[in-house]
This record gives structure tokens, C-alpha cells and sequence, in this order.
């Protein structure tokens, strides 16, 4: 009975870490891509204030960069999300219905 109470706590504090590497690999990405958009609007400020049209090569490139690090961050969100999500929730059926939202109650949501 110890040994199974140890092996889970020690499963908790693995996944604790996990989670946290993953946390730390999300704001480094973030990060990158706050300074992918920093670079792209300076480089078009830059481009605005000397009167002249951007050079389409260096648009495309931070446009790219940016995109990258973009995705990158949506990979990451996902995986935490499904390191996170609980694993004892039960799986939805598609074919039972939806809860029905709960209409205004009386007096509530009118102006009339």
C-alpha cells in the first residue's frame, strides 16, 4: 500500500515537471514570437516613416518567421492542453443531447 501511495506520488511529481517544461518551452516561444512581431512592425514603421514601400523579400521573411513561431506556439498549447486535461472525464457522446441553456429568469434580460 506504501509503495503504491510512493509510485503515484512520484507519477504527480514527474508530471508536475513535465507540465512545467512544457510551461517554460511556452513562454520561450512566446517570447520569440513577440519579437517576430516587434521586428515585422519596426521593419514596416521603418518603411512608412522613410516614405518608401516595404521590400517584399523582408516582409515575407519576418512575415514567415512570425508564422512559424506561431505555430510552434499553437503545437505546444495543444499538447499541454492534453497533458492537462483530466483523465478521469467522461467521454462525450455525440449523439446525447446538449444541456439546455437556462433562459433569463423572470424580469431578467428585459428592457421593457
Amino acid at each position: 500500500m506504501l509503495s503504491a501511495e510512493l509510485k503515484n506520488a512520484g507519477r504527480a511529481a514527474q508530471g508536475a515537471l513535465d507540465e512545467g517544461k512544457v510551461r517554460l518551452e511556452l513562454f520561450r516561444i512566446g517570447q520569440l514570437c513577440d519579437k517576430a512581431a516587434r521586428d515585422l512592425g519596426y521593419a514596416v514603421h521603418r518603411a512608412h516613416r522613410e516614405g518608401r514601400a516595404m521590400e517584399p523579400e523582408l516582409l515575407e521573411r519576418l512575415a514567415a518567421v512570425l508564422s512559424a513561431h506561431e505555430d510552434e506556439l499553437k503545437r505546444i498549447e495543444a499538447a499541454l492542453a492534453a497533458q492537462t486535461a483530466p483523465a478521469s472525464a467522461p467521454p462525450t457522446d455525440p449523439a446525447s443531447p446538449a444541456p439546455a441553456a437556462a433562459g433569463p429568469q423572470a424580469g431578467e434580460g428585459s428592457f421593457s
